[in-house]
């Protein structure tokens, strides 16, 4: 009975230990998590740059897994090249290993402070930052309280013939041990929380410095998987470049320090005679040794990845391009009008995106917002490809007339992700509060959102015929209907008062949701309007001026 009992306790333990892990890094990304990708992005212009950025937002981030996934998908995308974005692995083994070597001194008497703090910002709910930072305050101390609990049950039931037969089995194959650890670490998505449960084993003296360094080798593989496993699953294999790329080094270092185990066994020794600081000098040095390894050779690494992982393009994945053409970049017309019928598949994907937002007024399908969610995700990626494609046009090969052109694309493009993204950041969550608050639109409010919606559907149509036509008439007749939209927003908000002043509470939920629903049609309707009518006026205005300067 009291084996059962160790045993959930050291489970339960483990758990809160895995717990806490989660909360750092859901927490820091919700509270940081667009503006580091945003500096991952921007730090990927050499391996150098790289490698410290995908370091410090590892540190940070506390994700090794995470940043691959950023740097996959940007690879994946063509934003950056192959080279930086190992380089950014590499970087993030190493950030992974800081927050051990910090959690390898005794600082448990910080976990109930730690908790305090972040209870009482966990409860700043109107400053979402304050919030999410609480919830790492929070997640830290889980973390210092399960280690700390966890030694106690270690020291505890160390003695028994159980625990000690299982130590003994793993012992005696280095293999085994790394096996383990690769498996839990996986199964884990935490090298962490697996690296700090070695360091508790190691710091009572249940593993010997041989056996901790053998398990710690495990989790630094078993963390190396989870990109592979996670990232990208379409038959694409170029998308695998990175996680996979991430993988070898990782395997070709743990297979170098299993030929000289002992030998760094003796050298972590030598610098510290603390199980749980040699664990964490061991796990820092191996992943700083790799990357100082690996660091010169990532071009001929990129390369062969390149060779062995050619691009495919998935044609059952609706955000991959079909018709950016790289070899017809070498004659621009030809590459514009590649673009420009690229450019309506985005109307196509937008106009399913409205028609789906408008069933969703009445319906209870919660599963349909998500499917919207992703059309949204397709429409970034097929306006990101547009971009990078026509940016890389050599300029000098452009004429004017095609320069123009290319900036119409860009600019329509640039409308219908923006379009997109009010429906997927606005409308869908004012749509998913309905279906959490239970609440129905009157039938009045819903005529006037399916007839905006159907207005809206007809303009974007309008958009891409102009956008083909170039033809001022219609520009100005799609500008009109700016009018149109500002006029019901000003209707529903009189009319929203006007209930309020009536004490009419029941519909004020329903009638304050109609109304953010207005306004985001009409910012739908001005980004349209924006993209393909203003470009067209503006460039009709230009030119009856250059003729009545001419007269002049």
């Amino acid at each position: 009975m009291s084996v059962i009992i160790a045993l959930i306790a050291l489970a339960g333990h483990i758990a809160l230990l895995l717990w806490g892990t989660r909360m750092v890094q859901t927490g820091i990304q919700r509270a940081f998590g667009p503006s580091l990708r945003s500096f991952l992005g921007h730090a990927l212009s050499n391996r150098f740059k790289a490698f410290v950025a995908g370091m410090g937002v590892t540190a940070v981030l506390q994700s090794s897994t995470a940043t691959g996934l950023m740097a996959t998908g940007f690879a994946a995308g063509g934003l950056v090249d192959l080279v930086p974005a190992l380089a950014v692995m590499l970087g993030a083994n190493v950030g992974s290993t800081l927050i051990v070597q910090v959690l390898s001194f005794n600082v448990a008497a910080a976990s109930p402070a730690l908790i305090l703090i972040g209870v009482l910002m966990f409860r700043r709910v109107q400053n979402p930052q304050v919030h999410d930072l609480g919830r790492v305050f929070i997640g830290i101390g889980f973390m210092l309280l399960a280690l700390h609990q966890l030694l106690d049950v270690l020291e505890q039931y160390a003695g028994t013939a159980g625990f000690a037969y299982v130590l003994n089995a793993i012992s005696k194959a280095p293999a085994l041990s790394l096996l383990l650890a690769a498996i839990l670490t996986w199964a884990a998505h935490s090298s962490v929380a697996v690296v700090l449960l070695i360091m508790s084993l190691a710091s009572l003296g249940l593993l010997d410095p041989y056996q901790a360094i053998a398990l710690t080798l495990g989790a630094n593989l078993g963390t190396a998987i989870n990109p592979v496993v996670e990232g990208h699953s379409g038959a694409n294999l170029s998308a695998r470049r990175v996680p996979i790329g991430n993988l070898l080094t990782r395997v070709v270092g743990i297979v170098l320090a299993l030929l000289f185990l002992d030998q760094i066994t003796a050298a972590m020794m030598a610098l510290d005679d603390n199980g749980a600081r040699i664990v964490a000098n061991f796990h820092t040095a191996f992943n700083l040794t790799v990357a100082v390894l690996f660091m010169p050779m990532l071009t001929p690494v990129a390369n062969a990845l390149v060779k062995f992982m050619p691009h495919r393009i998935d044609e059952s994945d609706p955000g991959n391009p079909r018709y950016l053409d790289p070899s017809a970049k070498e004659t621009p017309i030809v590459a514009l009008q590649a673009a420009a019928r690229e450019v309506l598949r985005l109307v196509d994907i937008l106009e399913e995106m409205l028609a789906g937002t408008k069933t969703a007024l009445a319906s209870t399908d919660r599963k349909a917002l998500s499917a919207l969610r992703k059309q949204d995700t397709v429409l970034d990626r097929l306006n990101t490809a547009v971009k990078y494609y026509l940016t890389s046009i050599d300029p000098e090969e452009l004429s004017d007339a095609d320069k123009q052109r290319l900036e119409e694309i860009l600019i329509f493009s640039t409308g219908l992700e923006h379009a997109g993204d009010v429906l997927d950041q606005n409308v869908l969550p004012h749509l998913a509060k309905r279906l959490r608050r239970g609440i129905k639109f009157s039938k009045p409010a819903k005529r006037e959102l399916d007839d905006l919606f159907d207005r809206l559907a007809t303009n974007l149509r309008t958009a891409a015929a102009l956008f083909m036509s170039q033809d001022d008439r219609m520009a100005r007749m799609l500008a009109e209907e700016k009018v149109i939209f500002r006029k019901s927003e000003r209707d529903g908000t009189r009319a929203h008062f006007e209930r309020l002043r009536k004490g009419d509470l029941a519909s004020a939920e329903s009638s304050s949701l109609h109304l953010d629903l207005l306004r985001d049609l009409k910012q739908i309707n001005s980004h349209l309007v924006a993209a393909t009518a203003y470009p067209v006026l503006e460039q009709q205005g230009e030119l009856l001026q250059s003729r009545i300067s001419a007269r002049s």
